[in-house]
């Protein structure tokens, strides 16, 4: 028997299931879900028990299928769990509901960053994926509508390009200078209690702030050793993405309040002013504002400058005939883009180039092609 099998066996339950689109998009949300409220006695929550109804976990389970991943520290990949929850299931339901459940810890994997150095993620065991896939969906509903317009990040009905798009109004409009801002290891610093707080002022159910506590402080292992953490939401969990977002909203909005134009994808967050001298004082403004959420702004890859001389999500700005800004895939990105056709084309001369590259060897006598050079953030 299946997980899924076992699942259509549990009774139905009244009102609508959420409906999940993605581990970072909406879904239709249940009556229930969109009135969340603190539970009484060993009920459960409104929310969480929304979360846990058989259609939405089914929805749930289907999209971690689709969104394939390794297995977590347990071991058990997708189908492999899908058998361990079969006789595992309700009792691990019973502990959400009870909020006596502990997630597992998530398994630390690096992966290499395009411009260099490594990315750590998180992989969380499937059964967790399913559980925070679960209630991603259900929350969701209720938080993307509180965000501002200008966040593009992992929300549904929006992507990068419309992130893009928005950026060359702004400079089409008159504002030729950005204020480019990127953060230090964003998903390795966010604040736990600062999170939570964040939360709470907008989800009312002490059942899910108490389940999403538990998650942030699951840990990583690395090496069989799992170390306390207080801050940091790992790459690769199905809620870290909503929760950047709650976080990062309160930052947006400030720059709302003050009539700002701008546009934020994840970490990624550009604003457009009309004078280096107003530029200077947005990114103070944004100094302070990510300080106050304990963020550190990445000095490296932050400036104040022209907005045809800074790429954005891996586009840059030109000048075209008429004076219309039209975009262009930035030169770093489209190089790497090259490359890695070449690779897949050659593999055999890519690889001697490498091994030119890293012996010294005058790499205009590689066969390989050249490309462009980088540049930008």
């Amino acid at each position: 028997m299946s997980i899924q099998q076992a699942m259509r066996q549990m009774p139905v339950s009244t009102g609508r299931a959420a409906v999940g689109q993605g581990e970072a998009l909406a879904a239709t949300s249940s009556d229930e879900a969109c009135r969340p409220r603190h539970a009484s006695g060993d009920a459960g929550s409104a929310l969480l028990r929304a979360a846990l109804r058989r259609e939405n976990l089914l929805q749930a389970f289907k999209r971690v299928r689709a969104n394939k991943g390794a297995a977590g520290v347990d071991g058990r990949d997708i189908d492999e769990t899908s058998r361990y929850l079969v006789l595992a299931w309700p009792e691990i339901r019973e502990q959400l509901l009870a909020g006596t459940y502990r997630p597992s810890p998530v398994r630390r994997v690096t992966i290499p960053k395009p411009d260099g150095g490594e990315r750590e993620l998180g992989i969380p065991t499937v059964t967790d994926r399913l559980i925070q896939q679960a209630l991603l969906q259900v929350l969701q509903p209720i938080l993307d509508p509180t965000f501002s317009e200008h966040s593009y990040g992992f929300r549904p009905g929006r992507r990068a390009h419309d992130a893009v798009l928005s950026a060359r109004a702004y400079v089409q409009s008159g504002r030729r200078i950005v204020v480019d801002v990127d953060l230090s290891k964003f998903f390795d610093r966010v604040n736990h209690d600062i999170l939570i707080d964040r939360l709470q002022k907008r989800i009312d159910d002490a059942r899910v702030i108490r389940l999403v506590r538990a998650y942030l402080n699951s840990g990583i292992m690395d090496h069989g050793v799992v170390p306390s953490r207080h801050e940091g939401t790992p790459q690769g969990a199905p809620l870290s993405p909503l929760l950047a977002n709650v976080l990062l909203d309160e930052v947006d909005k400030e720059l709302e309040r003050r009539g700002h134009c701008f546009a934020r994808y994840a970490d990624d967050a550009n604003v457009y002013v009309r004078s280096k001298k107003a530029g200077e004082r947005v990114m103070a403004l944004l100094h302070r504002l990510y300080a106050k959420l304990h963020l550190v702004v990445n000095e490296a890859k932050s400036a104040v400058g022209s907005a045809f001389g800074r790429k954005f999500l891996g586009y840059s700005l030109w000048v075209a005939r008429g004076k219309v800004v039209k975009l262009k895939v930035a030169a770093k990105p489209l190089a790497s883009f090259k490359q890695r056709i070449r690779e897949l084309s050659h593999p055999a001369q890519a690889l001697e180039t490498r091994q030119d590259h890293v012996s010294g060897a005058d790499p205009t006598r590689s066969r390989t092609i050249g490309g462009a050079t980088g540049g930008g953030k």
